[in-house]
């Protein structure tokens, strides 16, 4: 039975991998860290007839107090590199789904783990469909070169592009050639922001949750592959493949596709 600590379990994010931790045989939930309803069961909020498990703030007393297995965190932009170092303090494996996590802060993790017996898998996305996505885009970029990508999301996401997009631009990019060249935008930023020389464009509406679409255009036709979560229920089956498969990874692993085989 692994012990599991949900990080933001308040959250949109968080409160579906908490209904899904109870619900998987092999799993108990220890912690619940939020900002949010400090001392408060997170079952009674979340309407889940589990083991009282109540909310703390104090995410250092929890793993102190649980001696967990697996920390998971999908919290924000601001708090996870936090929460990370406080599982290396701990050498505890985490999850972590949390977005807008750096370049040079995946280096400064993979420094910290090289003395560390623990290991951390952060995935941009955990919706099994959205990376058959961006494997089939770094498929397709073998024979189609020009690309923008387009991702969607509801207005209450924090960061942009998402992390997604920027993986999705990351593996295209391995099949590319910079053909790029200047060009004149009459509104500043009307073709999006660049990644790895790839237009990316972000859209933040109410009534969506995660969303993207590639299309790569060539002489006389385009190719548009899509991805589309409506509900936050989509990233569980992603979740479950984590926890299971957590103990097969060394040290930083970024991107559920390592997973894949």
């Amino acid at each position: 039975m692994k012990k599991i600590i949900v990080s933001g379990a308040c959250g949109r994010m968080g409160s579906e991998v908490v209904k899904t931790v109870f619900d998987k045989e092999d799993t108990i939930m220890v912690g619940a860290y939020d900002k949010n309803n400090s001392g408060k069961d997170i079952h009674k909020l979340l309407n889940v007839d589990g083991p009282e498990v109540i909310i703390s703030s104090d995410l250092n007393k929890i793993i102190e107090n649980t001696n967990p297995d697996i920390i998971i965190d999908f919290t924000s932009p601001d708090a996870v590199m936090d929460n990370i170092k406080l599982g290396l303090d701990y050498e505890i494996d985490m999850i972590v789904g949390t977005t807008g996590i750096t370049d040079i802060e995946l280096k400064k993790i993979k420094a910290e783990l090289n003395n560390k017996n623990m290991k951390i898998l952060i995935a941009p996305n955990f919706a099994i469909g959205a990376v058959l996505m961006m494997k089939f885009s770094e498929m397709a970029a073998k024979y189609m070169d020009d690309v923008e990508i387009i991702e969607l999301h509801h207005n209450k996401k924090i960061d942009a592009p998402s992390g997604t997009s920027l993986k999705t631009a990351e593996l295209i990019k391995k099949e590319l050639t910079d053909d790029s060249f200047e060009e004149i935008e009459k509104i500043k930023g009307v073709r999006g922001g660049i990644s790895k020389n790839i237009h990316i464009h972000s859209v933040r509406l109410p009534g969506l949750v995660a969303h993207q679409e590639i299309i790569f255009g060539a002489k006389g036709q385009t190719l548009t592959i899509r991805h589309d979560s409506y509900d936050r229920s989509s990233f569980m089956p992603g979740i479950e493949m984590a926890i299971d498969n957590l103990n097969r990874l060394d040290g930083l692993t970024y991107g559920l596709e390592n997973l894949f085989n």
